[in-house]
């Protein structure tokens, strides 16, 4: 029952994924949630973050960005950044992972999907069929409160690192 919300993988952000082990795995392309995956919810891109899709590409992989926000946010965001983007995507309907998917001219085995949200984010892309990298969402600086669904993922990844489910496609962090 509980498998639906189950990620491929885990690791506590986009910056301790070593893509090259992506790519290695055959993944050619990724679909990135924006907001609490790359910054929290709201903010501009930073340098750390423009850098880290320089280098995602220089590996050879392709992005888009797939988001329930509207245009004139996700333009804001990417403004030094080169990525495909799907904006109003209703998440976590299957339509939109899968539009991204071929934006992106790949196979559906060869995207992955990276987000910080089991109920929107995993759940849309194992609907997909999409393999998923579950991220720790990102906070505003000195955001304490937590929203009811972010209080009812807390069980559900207990039993996920306790499966045998945990982090099924591989350890993808960087080694240090």
């Amino acid at each position: 029952m509980l498998k639906k919300y189950y990620p491929s993988a885990y690791v506590d952000s986009v910056f301790d994924i070593d893509y090259d082990k992506l790519y290695a795995k055959g993944y050619r392309g990724i679909i990135f949630d924006l907001d609490s995956t790359l910054v929290p919810h709201g903010n501009d891109s930073t340098p750390e973050v423009d850098a880290l899709f320089e280098q995602i590409h220089r590996s050879g992989l392709r992005t888009i960005l797939l988001t329930n926000n509207d245009e004139e946010r996700v333009l804001r965001f990417i403004r030094n950044i080169d990525t495909l983007y799907l904006c109003d995507a209703n998440k976590p309907d299957p339509a939109g992972f899968l539009k991204a998917v071929e934006m992106l001219g790949v196979e559906k085995r060869e995207a992955i999907y990276i987000g910080d949200q089991l109920f929107i984010d995993i759940i849309g892309a194992n609907n997909s069929g999409l393999d998923s990298i579950l991220v720790h969402y990102i906070l505003h600086e000195g955001e304490t409160r937590l929203g009811i669904r972010r209080n009812l993922e807390k069980p559900i990844l207990w039993f996920y690192r306790r499966s045998r489910n945990y982090n099924r496609i591989g350890n993808l962090s960087k080694e240090d």
